[in-house]
């Protein structure tokens, strides 16, 4: 069993599922929460009415005396039929009380300074435990005397009542409704998910043309199909390109090892006459051009895997170019060099070097008379051109001339020996080095190749 699934019923092993329960759960937590703070609103709301009426039925009181005789029994509330009320003198003698309180003692007194009464033990089996009670200390005709008016909390028992049978009757009615709207919403949602993943199960490495369909939206689900979609075109670019290169690389493998057999059947079908000597020698220029062509597939295949610039090192291109051009055998065309001082890079020398000869083989190749070389520094890179004055590369063949295995001239490239890979390794050399190379046109006529080579910071 994977990770992460152990933990989940089978029934809840879906995405669906479980946003559902997750969701559902998470609304009706919400809802509950919602409730109770409306609860908790609504509870000091009413108390807050209560103590209002209270307040109201004791201010009745005081104007109710009538030069200082109070009424017996005291006026019942006009608000609540339920509220009952004492007058107490400062020595804690009832002036007056209510209907049902008359005759019995003080039931609660307000200390001097005091705002809130306290209850005194005469209380005790006349008024129950629970009620709410206000105080006001007021003067009659000259006289202080303390207004008690209490009532019972009946209405907030029908609160806590009616908030308790909602509650339980809400909760689940809350969880079915939000478990079955996102249900349907996931499941909608996840509908696009669903054909993207029979799409893909239906893709093998035989057909990578197709592709995962597109939903009409711009949501996450959307953009995951049109990465998948990138991907998949990547996968069949790189696809086509490995199966075009193991052809490419076959036929160029067979035809020196196609040339070796022949040389010898030849030779071995006339023993006593052949001329051994030169087919030695025929054999040893076909293998040692198959053994050039298996160290560039190599390379290509460190550049594949990232690996052409495994050493960091300072490489000084002017320096690098001068002792290339100084190797290179006294022939025709010439090599002309136009170096600027300060290009100094970070990288691989030898495969810098590597670059550097398969460009200059490349242009001596074309060249009619000269290759001229030039480097110089421009906004912290190093930009060397090489120049031929041949036939030039045609503008539609500029990105492609980089491609393996492409030669603009087949029979020609062929007859050199070249498998028209030194500019595609080339590539890889500068694309390793955080550099980059393309072909244009040489002022007058010609070919240029143009490396861009980021400079040394340190």
């Amino acid at each position: 069993m994977r990770p992460g699934r152990r933990w989940w019923p089978p029934r809840l092993r879906t995405l669906r599922a479980r946003v559902t329960l997750v969701a559902g759960l998470g609304i009706t937590a919400a809802v509950v929460l919602g409730v109770a703070v409306l609860y908790v609103l609504q509870l000091h709301s009413t108390r807050r009415t209560i103590n209002d009426q209270l307040r109201t039925y004791a201010d009745a009181i005081a104007q109710s005396a009538q030069h200082g005789k109070w009424p017996s029994p005291l006026p019942a509330s006009t608000l609540d039929p339920n509220a009952e009320a004492q007058v107490i003198a400062p020595d804690g003698t009832v002036l007056a009380a209510s209907r049902t309180l008359t005759g019995l003692p003080a039931l609660y007194q307000l200390a001097p300074g005091a705002t809130r009464p306290v209850r005194q033990k005469a209380a005790d089996g006349v008024v129950p435990n629970e009620i709410q009670v206000v105080a006001i200390r007021t003067s009659v005709d000259g006289r202080s005397v303390v207004i008690i008016a209490a009532t019972g909390t009946s209405l907030v028992r029908q609160l806590n009542d009616e908030f308790a049978s909602r509650l339980l009757l809400g909760i689940p009615i809350a969880l079915v409704v939000a478990a079955g709207a996102v249900w349907l919403i996931v499941g909608r949602a996840l509908q696009p998910v669903e054909r993207i993943r029979r799409a893909v199960t239906a893709i093998t490495s035989a057909d990578l043309t197709r592709r995962v369909p597109e939903p009409d939206t711009t949501d996450e689900i959307g953009h995951l199909a049109q990465t998948m979609n990138d991907m998949l075109a990547r996968l069949e670019d790189s696809t086509q390109r490995q199966r075009r290169f193991v052809a490419d690389a076959s036929h160029e493998l067979r035809s020196p090892l196609a040339g070796i057999r022949t040389s010898l059947e030849v030779g071995l079908s006339h023993p006593d006459s052949a001329p051994w000597p030169t087919i030695a020698n025929r054999a040893v220029q076909q293998s040692v051009r198959m053994d050039e062509l298996l160290q560039q597939l190599l390379l290509l295949a460190r550049a594949d895997d990232r690996q052409l610039a495994t050493r960091q090192e300072h490489v000084d291109i002017g320096s690098l170019i001068t002792d290339l051009a100084a190797e290179l055998p006294p022939s025709e065309p010439g090599v002309d060099l136009h170096l600027g001082s300060g290009l100094s890079v970070i990288g691989d020398a030898d495969q810098l070097r590597r670059l550097f000869t398969n460009l200059v083989a490349n242009a001596l190749r074309h060249a009619r008379s000269t290759v001229t070389i030039t480097a110089e520094t421009n906004k912290g890179h190093a930009v060397i051109h090489v120049d031929d004055d041949g036939p030039g590369i045609p503008a539609a063949d500029r990105e492609r001339v980089f491609d393996r295995f492409v030669r603009l001239d087949a029979s020609r490239e062929r007859a050199s020996g070249t498998a028209g890979l030194g500019l595609a390794i080339a590539r890889e050399i500068a694309t390793a080095h955080d550099g980059r190379i393309a072909a244009d046109d040489r002022p007058g006529g010609g070919a240029r190749l143009v490396v861009t080579l980021p400079l040394a910071t340190d």
